[in-house]
């Protein structure tokens, strides 16, 4: 895969400044002669997996309907306006994760997922808006995008789509491979195949607070001590029998205000929740794993890296990796962190590692969440 020019001749810190979450970005030729990294017949097999998320978006006559994967059977390539949306590309293939990995100026906690789109000539899923940022990548043939910065969010009633009722675009592109249009949150937009096409979306997490919140309690929900019981030494007799006695609710209240959250407590509650695998991802460990001393011989040579579909990450002196939290020293946090940011590590910065990490990386490595590189 040729390397990205990516954001055409701006740097990522004028991109972020003047674009990411504020304005649309044209760019054309993002990846001069970008071909598609799955051929149609590789994604339709993804498709068909259980534990791809996959659909199939069809309309007929103005009418829409959607069928969730697998997808066993696809309409023929010559039916038009049908299209095939493959979310993960990047956990299944090599390829797509590298491209989605050139993305990295957006930190990993952020980034989402490669989503594949195939459409016949007219296909589309409707005028839409997405709640995240997105690039679309158009990977072969032409998508004709038409875009819009309403403020009129409204739906259709009774679509298995959530298509904008009262869409305005204001600006049109027509996309050919290896451009790359940029979208902020809420912009609206219609993408159309121009004969059959594949588009490339690299979407990006943003959770509401309001699910961060709910996850946040459950969360502490363990980590809260609060000893004693309810009592009430000085009880009065109660005039009115079913009414909560206010000395109770005082009492209680007291005792709730003694539960506090840090910054730690937040620190390792985004770090396992924005690394924890989706409910779809499931690791398996290699059939004959070595022993630990030939692991570590292994890893001497070759060095480790992470699985397409681990997702790792740090702060302070705290190390995430797929949902699990530990804290280390000074030194294995070094080692650690290069894994992190690299995705691999070699050999060499292995030499020397305390042994808390090769039991970890040995761990993993029965896990599947590393493997030899």
């Amino acid at each position: 895969m040729k390397k990205l020019t990516l954001l055409g001749d701006i740097t990522p810190a004028q991109f972020l400044r003047d674009y990411w979450h504020k304005k649309p970005l044209l760019i054309r030729q993002a990846i001069p002669g970008f071909k598609p990294l799955l051929k149609l017949d590789a994604l339709a097999a993804l498709a068909k997996l259980n534990h791809v998320e996959s659909r199939l978006i069809t309309q007929v006559d103005g009418d829409w309907s959607m069928q969730h994967g697998p997808l066993t059977e696809l309409p023929p390539r010559a039916q038009r306006e049908w299209t095939m949306l493959v979310q993960g590309a990047n956990l299944a293939d090599k390829g797509c994760d590298a491209l989605l990995r050139q993305f990295r100026f957006i930190p990993d906690a952020r980034l989402d997922d490669l989503m594949i789109s195939y459409a016949t000539d007219g296909g589309g899923v409707g005028p839409h808006f997405d709640s995240y940022d997105v690039f679309l990548l158009q990977a072969h043939g032409k998508r004709r995008w038409r875009i819009g910065a309403q403020k009129d969010l409204s739906l259709v009633e009774g679509k298995p789509l959530k298509i904008l009722k009262n869409f305005k675009p204001q600006e049109e592109f027509l996309l050919e491979p290896g451009d790359m249009l940029y979208l902020p949150p809420h912009y609206a937009h219609d993408g159309v195949a121009e004969g059959d096409c594949m588009t490339y979306s690299i979407g990006f997490r943003s959770p509401s607070y309001q699910e961060l919140g709910e996850a946040f309690l459950q969360f502490m929900a363990d980590s809260i001590d609060l000893p004693g019981r309810y009592a009430d030494p000085d009880l009065e007799v109660a005039k009115n029998p079913a009414e909560i006695p206010r000395n109770m609710l005082a009492a209680i209240t007291e005792e709730m205000n003694k539960v506090r959250f840090t910054e730690e407590d937040v620190t390792i509650f985004v770090g396992e929740h924005m690394s924890e695998p989706k409910h779809n991802v499931f690791f398996t460990g290699p059939a004959k794993p070595l022993t630990v001393g030939r692991f570590a011989e292994a890893v001497a040579r070759r060095g480790v890296a992470l699985s397409l579909k681990s997702q790792m990450l740090y702060r302070g002196k705290h190390v995430f990796i797929n949902g699990e939290s530990f804290a280390v020293g000074r030194a294995d946090k070094a080692v650690l962190d290069v894994l992190a940011n690299e995705r691999a590590i070699g050999g060499a910065a292995l030499d020397g590692a305390s042994d808390d990490v090769m039991e970890a990386l040995y761990t993993w490595y029965q896990d599947g969440w590393i493997e030899l590189a």
